[in-house]
């Protein structure tokens, strides 16, 4: 599982655990038959129901962030939920877009890259840290919220929970049943490994490296 997207389960988990009313857990993936796995671990760290998007990449290419929106928005609407809590990016495009999109979409309100999480009735403040230190942002219900890696550590899922989670409802559609267009819109040009790093230099002493950064300009 896409570590940002554990965090995204345990704040689910959490929240209940923090007496505050979570109805209903929904986890959501798109992909493959194998993202069946990550569902299923999912659901025993504490998520109550599954939906499957089925998508085999292989054929129908890569899902593109947007897609990934759409299909959540439809999910959302169908379901009405008033919380979406996901990983602010994946790990293997590092799109980071996902979140924003799908904020857009909703025209909900939007809180990304989050390290702190509190709900009290309908107002959610998170806290996030920027480059310029911490920023603390305020909204109401209907919310997205992106996770960052300082928000919690994720629980290891026990193995009688791992057993519980088979019997867990676990839903597959597809996303023509959806609705949902999928019809890509990027197109990869190029892709340009980077140049080559030179060699290191040795130096005999400290005089000797605070010499060579001088000629290198880094004094």
């Amino acid at each position: 599982m896409n570590p940002f997207d554990e965090l995204s389960i345990e704040e689910a988990v959490k929240l209940r655990e923090r007496k505050i009313p979570v109805d209903d857990i929904l986890v959501f993936s798109a992909g493959p038959q194998k993202s069946v796995d990550v569902l299923r671990t999912a659901l025993a760290m504490g998520a109550d129901r599954a939906l499957h998007v089925l998508h085999d990449d292989t054929k129908k290419g890569d899902l593109e962030p947007l897609h990934v929106a759409k299909l959540l928005q439809k999910v959302v609407q169908d379901e009405e939920r008033n919380l979406v809590i996901l990983g602010k990016q994946s790990i293997d495009d590092d799109a980071n877009q996902t979140g924003q999109m799908l904020a857009g979409l909703l025209n909900w309100p939007q809180a990304t890259q989050a390290s702190k999480v509190e709900i009290e009735g309908e107002l959610c403040t998170v806290t996030r840290e920027v480059d310029g230190g911490v920023e603390t942002l305020r909204a109401k219900l209907p919310m997205i919220i992106t996770t960052d890696l300082r928000l919690n550590e994720p629980r290891y899922a026990s193995l009688p929970n791992i057993m519980k989670a088979k019997k867990k409802p676990l839903v597959k559609k597809t996303a023509e049943e959806m609705g949902v267009d999928l019809t890509k819109r990027l197109q990869t040009v190029k892709v340009v490994e980077p140049p080559a790093r030179k060699g290191g230099q040795k130096v005999e002493d400290v005089d000797g490296m605070i010499g060579r950064l001088k000629e290198l300009g880094a004094l």
